[in-house]
């Protein structure tokens, strides 16, 4: 599908990644994320979490899993963005979300989880979205409360030891459910 939106002196275009977008998905997630580099947007996880946020592989089963896309948002031909959409039943999650971190800030993020929302809705004609977030991150949880987003205090426990997702710097992490009706 590709949908573009009209933005200041620019178009974004939405369209489903492919297995050849793997490495450079990998490249955005990691940079919103993870390390130094994600320090130059406001999403970054880079206190509470060393190590790595995905990996290729990681990317690749969410591209080919069934009832899923991973959307891949372009600004003039450039990766800027993505995020995974994932139908289960009545809802969608909604994950894997990144904004190159220099870009962050600049209104892109509202643009794209409304885009995802509707993509959702029409895709899989569900009435809710659902994503985890780490509990201690109240900035990016009150980022989306402001979209609509509401706090369930259903919590998962991190997978500490298994460093796919990471090297957690702190022993108090958990994920908690958001919930939006669409």
């Amino acid at each position: 599908m590709d949908t573009t939106t009209p933005r200041a002196e620019a178009r974004l275009t939405f369209r489903d990644a492919t297995g050849d977008d793997a490495p450079a998905l990998v490249d955005l997630v990691e940079s919103a994320y993870r390390g130094d580099s994600s320090r130059a947007g406001w999403t970054t996880e880079a206190d509470i979490l060393q190590g790595q946020r995905t990996d290729e592989q990681g990317v690749r089963d969410v591209i080919d899993a069934p009832a899923s896309r991973l959307l891949a948002v372009e600004r003039d031909g450039e990766l800027i963005a993505c995020c995974q959409l994932e139908h289960r039943g009545a809802a969608a999650y909604f994950g894997m979300f990144a904004v190159r971190p220099g870009l962050q800030g600049g209104g892109l993020g509202k643009l794209i989880i409304a885009e995802a929302e509707r993509a959702a809705k029409e895709s899989w004609d569900v009435t809710e979205m659902h994503m985890t977030v780490i509990s201690v991150r109240d900035d990016l949880i009150a980022w989306y409360e402001r979209r609509g987003y509401r706090r369930t205090g259903q919590l998962t426990p991190f997978p500490y030891g298994d460093e796919r997702f990471g090297i957690p710097q702190r022993d108090d992490l958990a994920f908690e459910l958001l919930v939006k009706s669409i």
